[in-house]
């Protein structure tokens, strides 16, 4: 690391050592043109720097906001770092998020410039012209012009600055302002510091190092945790490289890991259970290269972590972090010991972890709790968030004595593996009986002709809610609704089989590729709620 104190203590730099020892290989391989562009260690730097003194340019100072909604594409790497070396705090925006929300997260954070690309989030052109932001950069494809109002982006960085001189900035300096799916409300804005975020790599770095050889692919959404944790951060810390596809489509997600010799990727569910059912091509790539698969972001189903063991040849693990808890704190144990499946590892040699009654009313010292077996997991590391932007009742209620609650429930055995249970929120009760529907869903996931498989509360009469699942099936398979009910009644406990069952080409998927459950709820109860009210 460079021995400049504020760029050791300014997040932006975080792969300041790779730069200097590995000046010419590749840091980037972007997929979104054609030919493919490469950007070097060196090249990735200079441009970072020239985004520092862009922003710096425009007017825009330490603390204020970027909104940026950008696709997968290299330009989201420098922009969201080159605005960390001046010390303006990015905000990356999901590019599927409609006007409305687009408009609420801006105002919320308060942003006082965008960077849009209208490829991909031309709605958010519209609002920021609404809102009369006064720096609007575009990104445009080749031969294309910026909206009206609007500065190119790649013009104007060719006329920024060469070097920038990084400002001063405190440990508490807030570093990029990532914002929650807003699954159960309003989107939460996550505060996030550069000495956090530090913090972070530095363990990565101490116990679990990337190679300067390691290649990753990353063809979920760059503004999700699941990329930037997976594979921006790791191995640009490290030297190695990073292939950005612009979009998620299983079969050239399948080429793309097999042709540029990519050793780890990572995903959601969802995207693993959309792969497999292209056994036919999978059947002809080479895989040789691939050396670790992480399934996470979202409850992983054991059979789907031994069906893509199976399928890639390659060892598979499930991950399991929070964008304010860290955002990792669980991990492969340092002693080697094999991780078992359906386990998201130990807890971290650094930071602390502890399982609390969800139950408790939150009032006195978290310090004094019992640590259980079973519970709601809260963490307490330098990257947990200091707060959540502009929500004190929020913060008074999930922050206690530097401890964060994190809402996930876990179970951890005598060997100190943790296994992720559910959400507090969805959890749910039916006629005196706890009910997981992650439990539920493992058992659907467990029948030969199941692909997929959601299961959500619906209101009834006698029980208060009951169970109800809507299923995905595989490809071929003629299973119906009552053939999985009765799998479920006889393999699994007889409180918690799904009273309905919707059976659908595919589930629906959010922006991020995470099955949607609101939108499933949604469906669910349309398809089945006055059913229920008759039984």
């Amino acid at each position: 690391m460079t021995s400049d104190p504020r760029r050791r203590s300014n997040f932006g730099y975080w792969c300041d050592r790779a730069v200097r020892d590995h000046s010419d290989r590749v840091a980037l391989i972007d997929l979104s043109s054609d030919p493919a562009r490469e950007i070097p260690y060196a090249e990735l730097d200079r441009r970072m720097d020239r985004v520092a003194s862009l922003l710096a340019s425009r007017g825009l100072r330490p603390g204020d906001r970027l909104a940026m909604a950008i696709g997968n594409r290299f330009e989201f790497v420098e922009i969201m770092y080159g605005a960390m070396r001046s010390g303006v705090v990015p905000v990356p925006l999901n590019t599927r998020l409609g006007p409305d929300t687009l408009d609420y997260i801006i105002r919320d954070a308060g942003c006082a410039g965008a960077v849009v690309d209208p490829a991909v989030c031309e709605r958010a052109v519209g609002v920021v012209d609404d809102l009369g932001l006064e720096t609007r950069l575009a990104l445009t494809r080749p031969g294309g012009d910026p909206p009206t109002g609007w500065r190119d982006y790649s013009d104007a960085l060719e006329r920024s600055a060469e070097s920038f001189d990084p400002p001063p900035l405190p440990d508490d300096h807030p570093c990029f302002q990532p914002y929650t799916s807003g699954s159960t409300g309003r989107p939460k804005g996550v505060v996030l510091t550069h000495a956090g975020q530090l913090w972070w790599v530095r363990c990565l770095e101490t116990y679990w190092p990337a190679r300067p050889d390691s290649r990753a692919l990353a063809a979920v959404p760059l503004y999700h945790k699941n990329a930037m944790a997976g594979a921006v951060k790791p191995m640009l810390q490290a030297g190695g490289s990073v292939v950005i596809l612009p979009d998620f489509e299983p079969r050239r997600f399948l080429r793309t890991l097999a042709e540029y010799r990519c050793t780890t990727v990572g995903a959601v569910p969802a995207v693993f259970t959309l792969l497999l059912q292209n056994d036919d091509l999978i059947e002809t790539l080479d895989f040789g290269a691939l050396e670790s698969v992480k399934i996470g972001s979202a409850p992983v189903p054991e059979e789907l972590m031994a069906a893509v063991s199976e399928a890639l040849d390659v060892d598979v693990g499930e991950s399991y972090g929070l964008t304010e808890g860290g955002p990792v704190m669980l991990g492969p144990p340092l002693d080697e010991r094999p991780v078992p499946y359906g386990s998201c590892g130990v807890a971290w040699p650094e930071g602390e972890v502890k399982l609390v009654d969800p139950a408790w009313s939150r009032s006195g010292s978290v310090s004094e709790l019992e640590d259980l077996s079973d519970g709601e997991l809260w963490v307490r590391n330098p990257g947990v968030t200091p707060g959540y932007h502009g929500l004190d009742d929020v913060n008074a209620d999930r922050l206690k004595d530097g401890w964060l609650a994190t809402g996930d429930l876990f179970h951890r055995d005598a060997e100190g593996f943790f296994y992720f249970r559910g959400r507090t929120d969805d959890m749910f009760n039916s006629g005196g009986e706890n009910i997981y529907p992650k439990e539920v869903e493992n058992l659907l996931l467990s029948h030969e002709g199941v692909a997929d498989a959601a299961v959500t509360p619906v209101r009834h009469p006698v029980k208060g809610h009951v169970p109800v699942a809507m299923v995905a099936r595989r490809p071929g398979s003629s299973v119906d609704a009552d053939a999985l009910k009765r799998f479920t009644l006889e393999n699994g406990p007889a409180y918690a089989h799904p009273r309905r069952v919707l059976v659908v080409d595919a589930l629906p998927l959010s922006g991020v590729a995470k099955v949607d459950r609101a939108a499933v709820a949604e469906t669910l109860e349309a398809e089945f709620e006055a059913d229920l009210a008759r039984d």
